[in-house]
């Protein structure tokens, strides 16, 4: 009867805390977007990555797609720090490029990493006990929840000005940084890093084009 009524209290706090959720893409930022024709708009920003549009809310509100942007730059007061985001030339679905929203992670002489976010509903079972774990960890960084909405993210390296989907497979990265595969192996144990985390990929890619950087 006591776990029942736990249970029940903590449900309550969860169904609550999904329905106050939010995330980056649903939100105003503080930020600007700089065109394709040299002009600089500043204001409150929202993405749509899924679309590749962006709204800006200054004077008026006004919608823009990937075309006309070079990029645009967003302070992201939820997770910290400025968030820049360029349009690029990508086939996603065919041989022909269109224009799309790529976050810069990490840009170096080596490769450049860069990821699309999307929102997603993970339905996993779990036990009772299972599902209460981790439930207050940021849904950028934490694990996924039954029922939850969490952030996911595609990732991609730009190398030789061409951009390729990252499939998270160990053996892919180590493919990438072959010629230095043996210091990013030996750089991954040590910090117990893993090949599919955004803030691990973002120290194992910084630390590969460092390797790069001290060949020149």
């Amino acid at each position: 009867m006591k776990k029942s009524i736990i249970f029940l209290i903590l449900s309550i706090v969860i169904i609550s805390s999904v329905k106050a959720q939010e995330f980056p893409s649903q939100i105003w930022h503080n930020g600007k977007v700089f065109l394709s024709t040299g002009e600089v708009l500043t204001g409150k920003v929202m993405y749509d990555l899924e679309n590749n549009v962006v709204k800006l809310q200054d004077e008026s509100l006004t919608t823009l797609n990937a075309v006309s942007i070079n990029y645009f730059e967003i302070f992201d007061e939820y997770y910290g720090g400025i968030r820049v985001f360029y349009s690029l030339p990508y086939a996603a679905t065919s041989d022909y490029k269109v224009p799309m929203f790529f976050e810069l992670l990490v840009e170096g002489e080596g490769v450049t990493l860069l990821c699309r976010e999307f929102i997603t509903v993970d339905n996993r079972g779990m036990n009772n006990m299972g599902m209460m774990r981790g439930m207050y960890m940021g849904p950028m960084w934490g694990p996924p929840m039954m029922g939850f909405s969490r952030l996911a993210f595609d990732f991609y390296f730009l190398e030789n000005q061409e951009i390729f989907k990252y499939g998270q497979k160990k053996r892919e990265l180590f493919e990438i940084m072959d010629d230095k595969s043996s210091e990013v192996r030996l750089f991954m144990r040590k910090n117990r890093l893993s090949h599919d985390k955004r803030g691990d990929l973002l120290r194992i890619t910084s630390y590969y084009n460092q390797l790069k950087q001290q060949e020149s």
